[in-house]
């Protein structure tokens, strides 16, 4: 576990991008084909500013899967992390090999059938993820399923979590809130070679000192990064600002 504390989000978001870039240029030299997981929501939003802005990338030679999608809400809908992916990342860069975006309007047992088939033929060299308010990671809220070994998993979104969507602005009530997602599973997202974990902001700073600083638990879902052989925090002062000195020691600027 690695740890990189910025000042403020840009700053966060143009490290962890740029590490990004390099991790897909690295695989795509060694495997000429680069497989990486897409988060979304407003904590990734400097990291893939910067991703996109990165030079020397063959976007040509890179598969993307997407990490998770509200059941039941139209990709025309604001808060639609389809039309998030498609407006900030996919439009922005020359296509990709492919790109596989979770499509919740349909059925989502077929849908998770679907893309378990396409993810499992693609280790992933790459994930981009976030923590969210309540420690989730994807949608997996707690108490995560640690257990399934299915890729991608249905699950029901939990109060806090919905609050949280409702707070950042995508629905204009939390009853808008869909109260089932898609989301890609705790074990795939730990099969990744590399995480790069953003996490900018003040409010982000409880759950990002659960996830640091608890035993690895399913209430405190994302803790289980504690596990990983190679993941990177990027924190900025505010996220960081309930870590204790300890772990404070690991930070580089």
């Amino acid at each position: 576990m690695k740890i990189i504390q910025s000042t403020n989000p840009q700053e966060l978001g143009q490290a962890a991008g740029r590490a990004a870039a390099a991790l897909i240029r690295k695989a795509i030299a060694e495997k000429d084909q680069a497989n990486i997981i897409l988060a979304t929501g407003t904590s990734q939003f400097e990291t893939l500013k910067q991703l996109i802005a990165e030079k020397d990338i063959d976007w040509g030679r890179v598969v993307m899967f997407h990490l998770d999608e509200y059941i039941g809400l139209p990709v025309t809908a604001p808060a639609s992390f389809r039309k998030y992916l498609k407006e900030r990342f996919l439009d922005q860069v020359t296509p990709l090999k492919t790109s596989w975006l979770i499509n919740g309007e349909g059925d989502p047992l077929q849908e998770c059938k679907r893309l378990n088939e396409a993810i499992s033929a693609c280790p992933i060299d790459v994930a981009l993820v976030g923590i969210g308010e309540n420690g989730h990671l994807a949608f997996n809220d707690p108490p995560a399923n640690f257990v399934t070994e299915e890729p991608y998993i249905i699950v029901d979104l939990e109060e806090k979590c919905r609050h949280q969507q409702f707070a950042e602005g995508w629905f204009p009530s939390v009853n808008d809130v869909p109260a089932q997602a898609i989301s890609m599973s705790v074990k795939q997202i730990m099969k990744s070679k590399h995480i790069i974990c953003s996490v900018p902001d003040s409010r982000k700073a409880e759950a990002v000192k659960n996830s640091l600083e608890n035993e690895v638990s399913n209430i405190f879902p994302a803790s289980i990064l504690q596990l990983h052989s190679d993941c990177s925090f990027y924190l900025d002062d505010a996220s960081a600002a309930l870590l204790t000195g300890d772990l404070h020691k690991q930070y580089t600027v």
